[in-house]
């Protein structure tokens, strides 16, 4: 025994660190779903809060976080606080193709069942409507972007606002672009709301370029594995 133990980013973490409560990177799992749930809707406003902002708060992880830990738990990486619960992730597909095909089969029908139409309004009035995130969680071939087949795995990535600035971000990144790279996947994209500038200069510093199909109302992000 070496008292170190490795995070996911490729740093020992030592015990003594871990159980002081120090940060690491670590594999998602299964009892992190909750947190996931919990990450996502605190950062899905332009990178804040969306508590409250639609009828239903699941609204949000159910389109762009919970598939991704259904379909690839493997491709999920967290930040751990030391004592195992998840301030943030990175989470991710290998093939956005066979992922549409799955979400139409798995994802997609709950979902229309779950939620049928619009609930009552919020009183908050999100650029995103309530009506466009319904749409989009019943729509998964708008994953399917021109680029595709050149970027064929897609990502997203959200920190809670007390892990940010630390680095976590760019090593969450590093983390699944290797897994990535060890699959044989060349290059991986995402989407982002046009609206928050400090990601958009969070990417531009990792080195992501904007894909031919990107829109100034809807960027479009790529950057290759390795």
């Amino acid at each position: 025994m070496t008292g170190e133990r490795t995070d996911a980013a490729g740093g020992p973490v030592s015990v003594e660190a871990v159980a002081a409560g120090h940060p690491f990177i670590r594999p998602y799992r299964r009892d992190d779903r909750d947190a996931v749930f919990s990450i996502c809707l605190r950062t899905a406003a332009g990178g804040g809060d969306a508590t409250g902002v639609y009828s239903d708060d699941a609204l949000m992880p159910e389109v762009f976080a919970l598939p991704y830990v259904e379909f690839a738990p493997d491709l999920a990486f967290v930040v751990d606080d030391g004592n195992g619960r998840a301030l943030g992730y990175v989470i991710g597909v290998a093939d956005t193709r066979a992922f549409v095909v799955w979400w139409k089969r798995e994802w997609g029908p709950a979902f229309r069942t779950r939620h049928p139409q619009p609930g009552p309004p919020t009183g908050r009035n999100p650029g995103f409507t309530e009506a466009q995130l319904l749409a989009a969680g019943a729509d998964p071939d708008r994953m399917l972007i021109a680029e595709v087949d050149e970027y064929p795995a897609h990502l997203h990535i959200d920190l809670l606002p007390d892990l940010q600035g630390q680095g976590f971000g760019r090593r969450l990144i590093d983390t699944l672009r290797a897994a990535l790279a060890e699959r044989g996947v060349a290059a991986v994209h995402l989407g982002m709301d046009a609206a928050n500038t400090g990601a958009r200069a969070f990417y531009d510093r990792l080195g992501f370029h904007e894909l031919p199909s990107s829109r100034p109302d809807a960027p479009l992000l790529g950057i290759a594995t390795s």
